[in-house]
């Protein structure tokens, strides 16, 4: 059978990875939500601006980013089902359209509270009923390279806010930032619905010529399919919840008060540089610019860190995997807490903690696959993905109120350096291959 199945016209082992490729662009425009933070500053400017002459404050421009996370994270496990009943072309077509309606909506909000239902709200739909059908369609293609294809595929998550930062600090010369949501929008509708088209799942029995999965361990359990509710009742199930949650508060919250951080890092390394006060408009503007320049790297490591936290995943194992990203996560948090206002240690630090997140964006959909079979996948990683969502949830709030609820920041990087401890206990004791139990 694998020799008679055709892809683009290509046999399936080749055409397979045009898939992936296919998945990785429709990605891309779904991860633009997290250019957020970089339109923020422009969309805020637009408010404060005549005619509107509003005073946002900074939970009011947050909440709008944290209702589009939520709404993604609740939509995508109700979309799972569909995806297996309609097919990933359908849901895939639907989410996409809402995804660009959500930024054309955007673009005719007149305050932060208008973009909550016009952006928030229509574009986490959209983001939560497409995003998980690139994934299964990897996820099916590729038994033998799972952790790699579905890392590659999320890379264009990780990639967008690099891309769609700099695309719009370019168009900002020309336009106003309402206008270039507007075009965003229209560019994410046609190019996700007209992919979508081309997503399809592989025949059933299909697997790649000359592989065969891999026979147990001695003593191992024997991996079998658990549809969702049998894989609620199980730990491996709650463990890689928990630690999916853990590891998603860590990246987005870092992501989150990135700049902060950095303007509190590197406001007094410009000032002692230029020989300027830090209260300087010049100093300012340096490290503004400074901060932007490094969106480009920090979204690479956490696009990147994909597919290669993918790849140690097929190749360590999930458990191996997710242990090694809590320990690069405490070391970066205690490099972070100890060495606050060293510039170096703030780019390694954030380096480390965007990468790990990324690095989550493999490790749960690939576990999930891995541990609970492919048969009921899609609803299944529908479910785990709320943890991603919770960590969304909580990281927004920390992430707009650290320095309220702390009194600063460095505390924070403390708090998670806990966390992840607790994460690889959690991970050593409960992810491990479930046992389907029999009547």
């Amino acid at each position: 059978m694998a020799d008679d199945v055709k892809i683009f016209g290509m046999p399936a082992e080749s055409g397979r990875w045009v898939m992936v490729i296919v998945g990785m662009v429709i990605q891309l425009c779904l991860g633009a939500i997290y250019a957020y933070g970089a339109l923020r500053g422009s969309i805020e400017a637009f408010f404060k601006a005549p005619p509107l002459n509003l005073t946002p404050t900074p939970m009011d421009m947050t909440w709008p980013f944290i209702v589009f996370l939520a709404l993604f994270a609740i939509t995508m496990p109700l979309a799972g089902p569909y995806i297996q009943k309609m097919g990933p072309k359908k849901v895939g077509m639907v989410g996409g359209a809402l995804c660009g309606l959500g930024w054309i909506a955007a673009s005719f909000a007149s305050s932060p509270t208008a973009l909550i239902p016009l952006y928030g709200i229509i574009g986490g739909l959209g983001v939560g009923i497409a995003y998980g059908c690139p994934i299964a369609v990897s996820a099916q293609w590729f038994p033998d390279k799972r952790g790699l294809a579905v890392g590659t595929t999320v890379l264009g998550f990780g990639l967008s806010s690099a891309v769609i930062s700099y695309a719009t600090k370019s168009m900002l010369v020309n336009l106003g930032i309402m206008d270039i949501l507007k075009i965003f929008g229209i560019a994410f509708l046609i190019i996700t619905v007209v992919l979508s088209m081309f997503l399809a799942f592989p025949p059933a029995g299909w697997k790649p010529a000359g592989w065969a999965p891999p026979a147990p361990k001695p003593g191992a359990a024997v991996k079998a399919d658990f549809m969702r509710n049998e894989m609620t009742k199980t730990g491996t199930f709650k463990g890689l919840w928990l630690c999916y949650t853990i590891g998603a508060l860590a990246g987005l919250t870092a992501i989150g008060i990135s700049g902060p951080v950095g303007t509190e890092v590197f406001t007094a390394i410009k000032a002692t540089e230029l020989g300027l006060s830090a209260t300087d408009p010049a100093v300012a503007k340096a490290v503004k610019d400074l901060i932007f320049l490094l969106i480009v790297p920090f979204a690479l490591v956490n696009g990147l860190a994909r597919p290669v936290f993918g790849t140690l995943t097929d190749k360590l194992g999930t458990k191996n995997t997710a242990i090694l990203a809590f320990a690069l996560i405490f070391a970066a948090c205690m490099l972070m807490y100890t060495n606050y206002t060293s510039g170096n240690a703030y780019i390694a630090a954030f380096a480390i903690l965007w990468a790990c997140l990324g690095g989550w964006l493999a490790i749960a959909p690939t576990a999930t696959a891995s541990y609970f079979g492919l048969k009921d996948n899609a609803k299944n990683y529908g479910l785990i993905f709320t943890a991603y969502g919770a960590g969304a949830v909580i990281g927004g709030i920390v992430a707009a109120q650290a320095k309220t609820l702390m009194g600063g920041y460095q505390p924070f990087f403390l708090i998670v350096a806990v966390l992840a401890i607790i994460g690889i206990i959690v991970a050593q004791m409960l992810m491990k291959p479930p046992v389907k139990k029999t009547t």
